[in-house]
């Protein structure tokens, strides 16, 4: 069996839930923001072109996953409004034009939106990996949201490559899980806190021993506003338990 993809329904459910995503929202989104948890820069940096090829960022897996598209529109205007907010916010910033949309953005927003109509800009991490900052570039961007836009944060709730691989993440997971799941439920200020200390949680470093694919969550929060989150997917993959948050 090839663990690098899974059983052949692996990701079945995190398939229906992602195609399931645009009849959840009470309007389709002008453009979308997505915030991976693989780019990441000395200042949060928007992918600022019309048109972004892809960034196949990954290796070994079968041939066919090097040939897949997705022709999604850039938003220069988008990524000039998203470093507008950052910069009112204090927070300093970039473009790149160069780069294109890496798997963190194609792969789950492939399966969201297969038309690739929805112009799309990606917003890279932070390369301190401090929680407390990524809430604050969040924060920044709260406007987008009543702008038409739906900001994705793309990265994953477990995120120990050996513990997915040996399939023992279990345990670990659930419990890490729990944690997330009642934190983010937490009004606003309580959650900050919180999630500024996700280390201290259970399991925590077992879950994510290196905070990258955790940090896109942050930049989520903090553009919540006093919205309450809530896990609205939960599954167990590759025998760890992840899950997805909305808020609002």
């Amino acid at each position: 069996m090839d663990w690098t993809m899974g059983p052949p329904d692996t990701w079945a459910r995190m398939a229906e839930f992602l195609r399931g995503i645009g009849a959840t929202l009470p309007r389709a989104p002008r453009a979308l923001l997505v915030v991976s948890g693989h780019w990441e820069t000395t200042v949060p940096t928007v992918l600022a072109s019309a048109s972004p090829p892809l960034l196949f960022d990954y290796y070994g897996f079968p041939p066919h996953t090097y040939e897949l598209t997705w022709p999604a529109p850039g938003s220069p205007e988008l990524a000039a409004r998203v470093r507008e907010l950052l910069s009112a916010a204090g927070i300093a910033s970039a473009s790149e034009t160069e780069r294109g949309f890496d798997h963190g953005v194609f792969i789950p927003m492939k399966v969201a939106y297969p038309d690739a109509h929805v112009p799309t800009v990606q917003l890279s991490l932070k390369a301190s990996l401090d929680p407390a900052e990524h809430i604050a570039i969040g924060r920044a961007l709260e406007p987008l949201r009543d702008e038409g836009v739906l900001i994705v944060g793309s990265g994953m709730s477990y995120h120990n490559m050996r513990g997915l691989m040996t399939g023992t993440g279990q345990s670990d997971s659930r419990r890490f899980d729990d944690w997330l799941g009642a934190t983010v439920e937490k009004d606003a200020h309580e959650r900050d806190a919180e999630l500024v200390r996700w280390s201290k949680a259970p399991s925590a470093r077992a879950c994510h021993p290196r905070e990258e694919h955790l940090l896109p969550l942050m930049v989520a929060a903090g553009a919540a506003g006093p919205d309450r989150g809530r896990q609205v997917y939960r599954d167990d993959v590759m025998g760890a338990r992840v899950s997805a948050v909305r808020f609002g």
